[in-house]
């Protein structure tokens, strides 16, 4: 049989000097590793001092057992073309976020991959082959190697160049839309289980997804003032970076009923190196970061030596919330339980 869907959801417009920046900051290692996790949520210090947001398993959880696609399915793959997927027996799924590898798995899939990214680093996928390397950019030979059926991607991920040789090998391709809003989540999920041929079972985990994420939207405390929070990217002393509008981490902070500081500070990319002046203008009151990110600076102690972090008030109190790299910016099926376990870390509040 064959259908039509649109992969990917609307085009958007992307600055050249965002992309830019965003490809700095992913092409160091982005998202890499996990963290030990407890119970869900995190551990809470009523709003001062460092605390960890958890979850109690950072694999997704599978809408059911593995799945029979039904196979040949016709898509328009984000780059405006029209792709036959006519196979699903070997699946690579590579994004900057992790979260193509995670949709696959959470459809019940997993058992189908064979290829992720550095981003990708589930427990349940960390022996599945990384064809993106130390860096976190695309390889094709890596790819061509692993003979896939059909090769999940998105427009970012995938340079020109890489493309070209895909294509030229007759490599199954579909391209997934690179932005990372809460609104794309649901969206991304349908999208990719339709380019698999398991349209229901795509329906059935974004209804759990979509539900997931509104219980623990209504159930982050209402603050008035709101919270300021800054998400930052750290990978060592030498790459600091602050979140702007069209981060991902916008759409994540605004989910927990805050303001992003990035954006208060006049932030018009992405990611933007640190400066003392944007740090203490965007006066944050809480700092997110990823939990290896952290380590890489040496823990909360060396974060206050970052330019500006100790002249903000989340410096001074030390309210700075790390969350694992695999999970924290992944926009996929854990995003209601992301929201949850930070809800709980920013604001000291077990969720309802």
């Amino acid at each position: 049989m064959s259908t039509a869907a649109t992969v990917g959801g609307r085009l958007r417009r992307v600055r050249t000097g965002g992309l830019r920046a965003v490809s700095a900051v992913f092409a160091v290692g982005v998202l890499v590793g996990a963290v030990a996790c407890g119970a869900d949520s995190g551990t809470s210090h009523a709003g001062h001092g460092p605390s960890t947001a958890t979850l109690s398993d950072l694999d997704p959880v599978p809408i059911g057992s593995e799945p029979t696609p039904a196979l040949p399915v016709t898509v328009r793959s984000f780059d405006g073309t029209q792709v036959t997927v006519s196979d699903v027996g070997r699946i690579i799924a590579v994004d900057r976020y992790g979260t193509l590898a995670q949709i696959v798995y959470a459809l019940g899939l997993g058992p189908k991959l064979v290829g992720r990214s550095t981003s990708a680093a589930f427990p349940a996928v960390r022996d599945v082959p990384n064809v993106s390397g130390g860096n976190g950019s695309l390889n094709a030979e890596s790819v061509l190697a692993l003979r896939p059926s059909v090769f999940l991607t998105d427009t970012t991920s995938a340079a020109p160049a890489v493309r070209e040789q895909l294509r030229a090998a007759g490599v199954t391709v579909v391209y997934f839309d690179p932005q990372r809003t809460m609104e794309g989540v649901v969206p991304q999920i349908e999208a990719v289980a339709g380019a698999l041929g398991v349209p229901d079972r795509g329906q059935a985990l974004a209804q759990r997804t979509r539900d997931e994420i509104a219980a623990a939207s209504a159930a982050v405390p209402a603050r008035d003032p709101r919270l300021t929070i800054a998400f930052l990217y750290l990978r060592s002393t030498a790459i600091t970076m602050l979140a702007g509008p069209g981060s991902g981490a916008d759409a994540l902070i605004a989910a927990l009923g805050a303001r992003d500081a990035g954006t208060v500070a006049g932030l018009a990319e992405p990611f933007t190196a640190i400066t003392s002046e944007a740090m203490i203008g965007a006066a944050p009151d809480a700092l997110l970061v990823m939990s290896d990110g952290l380590k890489s600076v040496g823990g909360v102690d060396g974060l206050q030596k970052v330019p500006g972090i100790a002249q903000t008030p989340a410096g001074r109190d030390k309210r700075v919330v790390d969350m694992s790299d695999a999970v924290l910016l992944s926009f996929g099926p854990n995003t209601g339980r992301v929201i949850a376990a930070l809800s709980k870390a920013v604001y000291g509040t077990e969720p309802a």
